[in-house]
């Protein structure tokens, strides 16, 4: 069904792509011009072109030996010798086995990432950004409630500074009007 629906829609869009290129003209038989036909078409005129050409035959397989000659390991090829290739191959002996160890070690570990735990992730993404949302909005409210505190504390420091200050001023006067008096004060 999915296929289905692949194709028509590859199918609409070749038809949308022939009337842009092509308008209304028709072919021969009076049918709507193909781009799929047209290109076959042509296709099939160069391949019999240069099947009749000897010329064009061999210069098909001057491309495919320069295209073999443009390789750059055609070039590595030509002028290393087997023996300067096996001492390349020897010097790079550690850094191999320890990428063949890791690989290995990540071949073990295959099914760890192949879990539901790894697959979840994506679902889990979402549920931990509301979280840190969530958290953000704490952490402001914290900072909020801190001031609060803040000021709290200080207003309790001054009024505590306020009321000793007060006490002194009373404890001095009740001394010295006790003193006035004669009377000695009870410690």
């Amino acid at each position: 069904m999915d296929q289905k629906l692949d194709t028509d829609s590859l199918e609409m869009r070749l038809q949308a792509l022939e009337s842009r290129l092509y308008g209304e003209r028709r072919n021969k038989s009076g049918k709507h011009v193909k781009c799929a036909e047209a290109v076959t078409r042509i296709q099939a005129g160069l391949t019999n072109t240069a099947n009749k050409r000897e010329r064009v035959k061999i210069l098909h397989k001057k491309i495919e030996d320069l295209m073999k000659y443009l390789d750059p390991q055609f070039t590595d090829h030509i002028t290393l010798p087997d023996a300067m290739k096996l001492e390349f191959i020897l010097a790079e002996e550690d850094s191999l086995v320890s990428e063949a160890a890791l690989l290995e070690q990540v071949n073990n570990l295959q099914p760890l990432l192949d879990s539901t735990h790894i697959r979840d992730v994506p679902e889990h993404a979402t549920k931990l950004q509301r979280l840190s949302q969530i958290h953000i909005k704490q952490q402001d409210q914290t900072e909020v409630q801190s001031q609060e505190v803040k000021k709290l504390f200080e207003e309790y420091n001054k009024m505590m500074f306020l009321l000793s200050k007060q006490f002194a001023q009373w404890d001095e006067t009740l001394r010295k009007m006790e003193e006035a008096k004669g009377i000695r004060p009870v410690e």
